[in-house]
């Protein structure tokens, strides 16, 4: 029997095997048809993390009757989405029960178990312990798929900039050589003098508090952003990050003598690659006593806010500039490189769909 595509209303259609199932194909706009219990059975065989897909009992939201009619009874087929918090739209006949599914659906489809186990992850919800945390250190918790290898160099910088901190931070004169000889100073470095202090004041920290917030904030996001470039190219871009931020400082105010030190400007522009690439993680954001998941997007806003507020008022001891520059060197470098993070990071890749939709 001759069937017409739902889609193009072609008749020229072809068997296909879809994951070790036939299904009907349309040879014009590249649709497949499957009957009852097709689409399952390929789900359940294909490579996702599940082999019993039933797609009927996570059927996501009834979006009204389709304007696409059954290949096989011509009756009007319904219009769901695939799943709660997965929004890929797909058509349902409810007489035989076939699947229609548009060519750029198929893929998104096949990920969808994938995809389920990922929103569990991340649609979690917020327990006592992660409050208490919060509320005591008014620190962010971070909600996210954990990465799939050891973060050794995020926790090598950590504890070199520990350890560098406890080798001379509690000891004032020994701390006023190393802040002389190692912090960076925009008169100086423009004049020809020092030059290493570029790179060295990265490691250097004004007190605990200071360095307590870096290394929090580089763990938060350091291990996933290692996971996603390796550690080589990880590296050199927390660096690079690192020589924005202070170039970003040193063209705000050139004739400045202020000793720069911290690896905020590095982090910063961690956060930028971090914003474009993980934008259905959550981070929290304490009100007073109320914990709320919020995307990177607002919570970077926020952070950003805060240090414009910092530049306009012309606040002294914080290095706003370095933050924003760093900032906006990651955002840059998040940008240019994306498109080769996702293809080497599929399950980033699956992340970053804009169907998906977390629960904050």
């Amino acid at each position: 029997m001759s069937i017409r595509c739902p889609s193009c209303q072609s008749r020229q259609f072809t068997i296909y095997d879809f994951h070790g199932e036939e299904v009907d194909n349309c040879q014009k706009c590249g649709g497949l048809w499957f009957e009852k219990g097709e689409l399952n059975s390929a789900l359940s065989s294909a490579d996702n993390g599940d082999d019993r897909v039933r797609l009927e009992q996570s059927m996501g939201e009834f979006l009204g009757i389709s304007e696409r009619h059954c290949s096989h009874c011509d009756k009007s087929m319904e219009h769901y989405y695939l799943m709660a918090g997965y929004e890929v739209e797909i058509d349902v006949c409810d007489s035989c029960h076939g699947v229609w599914l548009d060519a750029d659906e198929t893929q998104k489809v096949v990920d969808s178990p994938k995809i389920k186990q990922l929103l569990a992850k991340l649609d979690k919800q917020i327990n006592m312990k992660t409050w208490l945390f919060q509320y005591l250190s008014q620190m962010p918790v971070e909600y996210n798929v954990k990465p799939k290898t050891t973060a050794w160099l995020t926790y090598l910088l950590m504890v070199l900039n520990i350890g560098i901190f406890a080798a001379y931070g509690f000891n004032l004169p020994l701390a006023e050589v190393v802040i002389e000889q190692f912090a960076m100073r925009a008169d100086q470095l423009l004049a020809g003098q020092q030059p290493w202090t570029v790179l060295t004041h990265m490691f250097l920290h004004g007190d605990l508090m200071h360095l307590a917030g870096n290394m929090y904030f580089l763990y938060v996001v350091g291990d996933n952003l290692e996971d996603a470039l390796g550690r080589a190219r990880f590296l050199g871009l927390y660096l690079l990050c690192g020589l924005a931020a202070a170039a970003a400082q040193i063209a705000a105010d050139p004739q400045s003598n202020i000793a720069m030190v911290g690896a905020s400007g590095a982090i910063a522009g961690l956060f930028g690659m971090y914003l474009l690439w993980f934008r259905h993680a959550s981070l929290t954001f304490m009100f007073i006593i109320f914990q709320k998941k919020v995307s990177p997007i607002t919570f970077f806003a926020i952070w950003l806010i805060f240090n414009i507020i910092g530049v306009l008022s012309a606040g002294q001891g914080v290095a706003y500039w370095a933050h924003i520059g760093g900032f906006v060197a990651g955002l840059l470098l998040g940008v240019g490189l994306k498109k080769s993070v996702m293809a080497n990071n599929p399950i980033l890749a699956m992340l970053n769909r804009s169907e998906l939709k977390v629960q904050r």
